[in-house]
C-alpha cells in the first residue's frame, strides 16, 4: 500500500530557487517541532481540486515517512469545486488508495497510504470548518490564489509555492502524463521539505 517514494535524483532536479523556499518552510517546521508545538499546514489554490489536494496528501505522507510528530495537513480553495478525477488517478497510480465514499458534484474521498493512515478529502474553501482557523501555515500553491488572497485570516505564516496547473491539459492526450508529472514534482518537494526539517531537528 505504501506509495512510491521520490528518488534522490528527484531532489537534485528541484531548482535552487525552489530549494531556498522549501528550506524556509522547513526551518519554520523545525522551529515548531523543537518547541513541541503542533504543525498545521493548509495548502491553498483556487478550486481545491488538483494541486492543493496533491500537496496535502503528499505532505502528510512525507511527514509520516520521516516520523515528524504533530504534523497535520489540510487543503482548501478560494472556492470549492470537486477533487478532479485525473488528480485522483495520478495519485492512485503511485500507490495511494483513494476511493469515493459517495456520489454527487463534490464527492467525499478516503485516501489511504498505510494500514493506519488515511485522510478524508473533498473540495472546500480554505476557511471551511474542517480546516484550522488559527495558528496554521498557509502554503499558496497557485499564483491566482496567491494574488487574489494576499491575506489569509488566522495564518501565522504564508508561503508562495506555485505549481503549474495540469488543468491546461484536461481532455488532451497529455492529460495523464501531465497530472503524473505534477504529482511527481509535488512529491519530491514535500519529501525534500520534510527530510530537511527532520535533519535540522536532529542536528
Amino acid at each position: 500500500m505504501k506509495p512510491k517514494q521520490p528518488s534522490l535524483q528527484s531532489f537534485d532536479a528541484i531548482e535552487e530557487s525552489r530549494k531556498k523556499q522549501l528550506a524556509q518552510l522547513a526551518a519554520l517546521l523545525e522551529k515548531r517541532l523543537s518547541q513541541g508545538l503542533p504543525i498545521k499546514l493548509v495548502f491553498i489554490c483556487t478550486h481545491n481540486s488538483r494541486r492543493s489536494q496533491m500537496a496535502q496528501l503528499w505532505a502528510q505522507e512525507a511527514a509520516e515517512h520521516y516520523k515528524l510528530q504533530g504534523v497535520e495537513c489540510f487543503s482548501g480553495g478560494t472556492e470549492a469545486t470537486a477533487f478532479y478525477p485525473a488528480a485522483v488517478k495520478a495519485l492512485n497510480s503511485v500507490g495511494f488508495q483513494i476511493e469515493a465514499l459517495d456520489a454527487g458534484e463534490n464527492p467525499n474521498y478516503r485516501a489511504r497510504w498505510s494500514e493506519a493512515s488515511e485522510l478524508r478529502m473533498f473540495s472546500k474553501t480554505f476557511d471551511h470548518s474542517e480546516n484550522p482557523n488559527r495558528d496554521f501555515i498557509a502554503v499558496m500553491v497557485c499564483s491566482d490564489a496567491d494574488e487574489n488572497c494576499p491575506f489569509v485570516p488566522g495564518a501565522e505564516a504564508r508561503f508562495s509555492l506555485p505549481y503549474e496547473d495540469p488543468k491546461a491539459y484536461d481532455g488532451t492526450e497529455e492529460e495523464a502524463q501531465q497530472y503524473e508529472a505534477r504529482s511527481t514534482q509535488i512529491a519530491a518537494e514535500m519529501h525534500y521539505t520534510m527530510q530537511l526539517a527532520k535533519t535540522i531537528v536532529n542536528a
